[in-house]
């Protein structure tokens, strides 16, 4: 690419020709200030905070897409008119923003916020009015929304549409009236949402955040006739970190134990647990399709947003769905039963509460054929960020905590069950598993690179000895997910086993992880470097294969006989819903 010399400031700076003013400026070292930028996903210069000036220009230009195309190009983007253009653009955005800053989920974490701070913002200086009511939409069993809140900034209608393909809200009315919503001033919980969070985690401000049940946890806590049992899932270890000022990309498995064991829980647990049992069970189901050539491709069954969107958008395709719960779901049912019979525990004194990265995990526990004991297998999810607010307001200082190890026997995971949290990682496990299995030897390797990667839709072939050759597809983010089935629909594509992920690069950037400002997001892949933390944390396993880990083997011979069983069935698996797109429980 043809590389040009710009001036930015006064300084030369040499560029690929095309470059937006923002790219440019950002080679320089330095920062433009956006709200409603999202890079390749919504470049659309609306909130005019990334405003600059170029010389020969008219007005002031917005930086997100004003393209370098001149050699000698001169840009300023520190001037006296340009901040006074951000600080009036700021201060007409709060001027019918509900400023509630103190008792706000994002007070602290607000990309609004801290713009109005490092601009010097008085929010009782100008253009004081009225201000949109706060009406809350709290219909969806995962969310809450607040427009009172919202600048218009449509991220997370980008997220909606572009992210997942899906478009259940927009912009509503014009003018001051003018609203994110969805259509026919129908509640979330009306349409066919999949509560995959997405729209949460691009949201720069706290217009749209979890339902919590941080207070509920605390209570059952606290409670002496209840045995709080918690379980972690494995991208939440690579991400809780951040919400403590640690690097993107920090492993914090260790002080997570620690800082679980200090909240009052009774036992901490590690959903790679679920996730060993998943692939037991998954790869005994594949096997068994594969074999008889019936049901193919099947379909992962381990993210909620994607069962729902399946159940959704392409409900003719149920029938291909792996019939295993998800890993925690799993994990509860056998902690409602194995474990409360090995510790002599009454299943109904347990309260079993995930961690997860996932705010589609609270809608997954209310799901039908999900209460293997005749009693919710998992009773309440916190996302990540509930998690550090819990940490937070117990005064526990995290990052001095010591490194301490999960409980035992439901605390032990192989390597293949903590990359559950990339794309692609529940395929990988289910292959290390799967081609043993079929082959009933031991494989050359355990390392299936070619399913790795954050890359939307990911494709390989295996060849396994007497067996032939084995087809498989990755897609991770819904809107990748139609293509890749929409491929199989035409008779474009055959596959055998195919894994989805609701989210774009898998759990690691599920919908309830720490959210990051996209003056981050856009220049560095967070998907990619809290994925690093899982692949590390496999290689450095003793165990890397489901199947060895001696805790599963002991589960198996001990309490539920064989892959697939009578038992195995009644505890592990689950049936799904052809729902209509407007149908949404």
């Amino acid at each position: 690419m043809e590389n040009i010399t710009v001036k930015i400031n006064g300084m030369d700076v040499s560029v690929p020709k095309g470059s937006t003013i923002l790219e440019a400026a950002r080679i320089a070292h330095i920062d433009i200030p956006t709200l409603c930028y999202m890079k390749d996903v919504n470049e659309i210069g609306a909130c005019r905070m990334c405003v600059a000036e170029v010389t020969g220009a008219k007005t002031l230009v917005t930086a997100c897409v004003y393209p370098c195309d001149r050699d000698g190009m001169e840009i300023w983007t520190n001037t006296k008119r340009v901040i006074d253009a951000r600080r009036k653009t700021l201060q007409l955005m709060l001027s019918n923003h509900n400023c509630s800053c103190l008792s706000c989920v994002r007070s602290g974490n607000c990309e609004l916020q801290t713009l109005a701070r490092k601009y010097a913002i008085d929010t009782t200086e100008r253009y004081a009015g009225e201000k949109p009511p706060s009406k809350i939409d709290d219909s969806a069993p995962h969310m809450i929304r607040d427009n009172s809140k919202c600048i218009l900034c449509r991220r997370c209608v980008a997220a909606c549409d572009v992210f997942q393909g899906i478009g259940v809200i927009g912009a509503n009315m014009r003018g001051f009236k003018t609203n994110i919503g969805s259509g026919f001033k129908m509640g979330l919980g009306e349409t066919s949402c999949v509560s995959c969070g997405q729209c949460i985690a691009v949201c720069p401000t706290g217009a749209l955040q979890e339902k919590y049940c941080i207070d509920e946890v605390f209570e059952a806590i606290n409670d002496p006739n209840k045995v709080v049992l918690v379980q972690t899932a494995p991208a939440v270890r690579a991400a809780l970190g951040e919400c403590f000022d640690n690097p993107i990309g920090t492993d914090v498995q260790g002080k997570m134990a620690a800082a679980l064991r200090r909240l009052g829980f009774d036992k901490v647990f590690d959903t790679n647990f679920g996730a060993d049992l998943t692939i037991m069970e998954e790869s005994h189901e594949f096997i068994e399709r594969f074999k008889k050539g019936k049901g193919l491709p099947m379909i992962t069954s381990c993210s909620p947003g994607w069962v729902k969107y399946c159940e959704h958008y392409y409900p003719e395709l149920t029938d291909h769905l792996s019939s295993c719960k998800s890993p925690h779901q799993m994990f509860g049912a056998i902690a409602k039963s194995y474990w409360a019979e090995k510790t002599g525990t009454d299943p109904k004194d347990i309260v079993m509460v995930s961690v997860m990265p996932c705010t589609a995990k609270k809608f997954e526990i209310t799901r039908p054929n999900q209460a293997a004991n005749g009693m919710p297998d998992v009773d309440y999810v916190l996302t990540t960020r509930e998690l550090a607010r819990m940490i937070e307001c117990a005064g526990i200082e995290f990052n001095t905590l010591p490194d301490e190890s999960f409980d035992n026997p439901l605390g032990s995971g192989s390597g293949a069950a903590v990359i559950f949290g990339a794309t692609g990682g529940v395929m990988e496990a289910a292959l290390r598993t799967a081609v043993e299995k079929i082959t009933g030897q031991e494989a050359p390797g355990v390392d299936f690179e070619e399913v790795r990667g954050v890359s939307g839709i990911k494709e390989a072939n295996y060849t396994i000895a007497g067996a032939g050759t084995v087809r498989v597809a990755v897609a991770s983010g819904l809107a990748n997910a139609r293509i890749l089935l929409d491929k199989i629909k035409n008779g474009e594509a055959q596959y055998h086993f195919i894994e989805i992920m609701g989210c774009p690069g898998g759990c690691v950037n599920g919908g309830g992880q720490p959210q990051v400002p996209y003056s981050i997001r856009n220049f560095m892949d967070i998907r990619a470097e809290r994925a690093k933390v899982l692949y590390h944390l496999d290689e450095n396993n003793a165990v890397r294969k489901s199947h060895e880990n001696p805790d599963i083997l002991e589960l198996y011979a001990n309490y539920l006989g064989e892959p697939g069983s009578e038992k195995a069935h009644e505890l592990l698996h689950t049936t799904y819903v052809k729902r209509s797109v407007n149908q949404q429980f």
